[in-house]
């Protein structure tokens, strides 16, 4: 799914949200292990990760020419410092309906507005997708994310206790939310 905007960032510099493309293959797979480095909120582990730069070439190609699926990348002074992404949950007539949002930005890069840019860009192309609702998981510990979701619309609609083990912390609580699009 092709995307392109600019956005003014809280520190007064624009940020690009684009799609991803295959020669920000090796930029967008250096932050995503990065990213994983960073926190202990995400799905994997920094050593988990084991795809190649070819492969991550592959995988952004495919996003940008999906109708369904998208791969944004927030790009700031030139450096790729985020990505979120919607992704099909099932393509059965029961869920198609459904799509995952997933997020992630370089710590560096908090709390500049780009988490709500990237959001928001999730949303406008799940909506373009036709998808009428997208979900998330979030660590129940993330309470600025969740406060970021909410603010967006998004609402609680479960919790999953023990989602996630973490090497460090033990079990972790996943909060399940949704937002509706029709």
């Amino acid at each position: 799914m092709r995307y392109n905007r600019t956005v003014k960032l809280n520190d007064g510099r624009l940020c690009v949200l684009r799609n991803g493309t295959e020669q920000d293959a090796r930029a967008s797979l250096d932050l995503f292990i990065r990213t994983h480095e960073q926190t202990d909120f995400l799905l994997t582990y920094p050593d988990e990760i084991t795809f190649t730069t070819d492969q991550q070439a592959e995988f952004l190609r495919k996003k940008t020419e999906s109708g369904r699926e998208a791969e944004i990348l927030a790009e700031v002074d030139g450096k790729i410092v985020g990505t979120a992404g919607i992704e099909q949950i099932c393509d059965k007539f029961k869920t198609r309906h459904r799509a995952e949002f997933g997020i992630s930005i370089d710590n560096a890069y908090y709390r500049l507005g780009i988490g709500r840019a990237l959001t928001r860009a999730c949303v406008e192309c799940a909506k373009a997708a036709g998808y009428s609702q997208l979900e998330l998981e979030v660590v129940s510990e993330n309470s600025g994310a969740i406060a970021l979701y909410k603010s967006e619309g998004f609402t609680e609609y479960g919790r999953r206790p023990r989602g996630f083990k973490s090497r460090f912390t033990g079990w972790q609580e996943l909060v399940l939310m949704r937002l509706e699009l029709d």
